[in-house]
């Protein structure tokens, strides 16, 4: 089986990091292929899948030592929870705003100017409102995103409890 006991930590992280990808691959062929707007808080959730996928792949390449393994498995429970709540926040919150100008997202995204280093991937196209109205088999794609989230939080505490 693929995440067998005594190799769940090395084989969660390389699951992770492969899901974040292709995550990350979804979202941009929904926005550059269907016509899929993201908001400021989709954005968001993308540079975190980013990030889980880049501690994931450190972590898998480094499988050999045990404390930087522990410590990447630990950086993406951190980072899922992040995710978590960005796409929580995403669907109570910012899809009932008009504008999700000035939001924590919008701001993060400004003061990091991910727009205009890599617009293909970072640029804002539509308001929280109108991203909300874009549906996966019927469920809102920032439900999807926190559910896939939420997947990475229980398997990096699950592999992190394997000693």
């Amino acid at each position: 089986m693929f995440l067998a006991r005594s190799k769940l930590p090395a084989r969660a992280l390389g699951l992770i990091c492969l899901a974040s990808l292709a995550a990350l691959a979804a979202a941009l062929i929904a926005q550059h292929g269907f016509g899929i707007r993201p908001c400021p808080w989709c954005v968001l959730q993308r540079g975190v899948f980013m990030l889980i996928a880049l501690a994931a792949g450190l972590g898998w390449l480094l499988k050999r030592q045990r404390g930087l393994r522990q410590a990447a498995l630990g950086l993406v429970a951190l980072l899922s929870l992040a995710g978590v709540a960005a796409a929580y926040y995403q669907h109570e919150v910012a899809s009932k705003l008009a504008s999700c100008d000035m939001t924590l997202a919008d701001r993060i995204l400004s003061a990091l100017d991910l727009e205009t280093r890599l617009p293909s991937v970072f640029m804002v196209t539509a308001s929280c409102s109108q991203a909300s109205a874009y549906r996966l088999l019927g469920l809102p794609y920032e439900l999807w995103s926190g559910l896939l989230f939420l997947g990475f939080a229980g398997l990096s505490l699950l592999a992190l409890r394997k000693r």
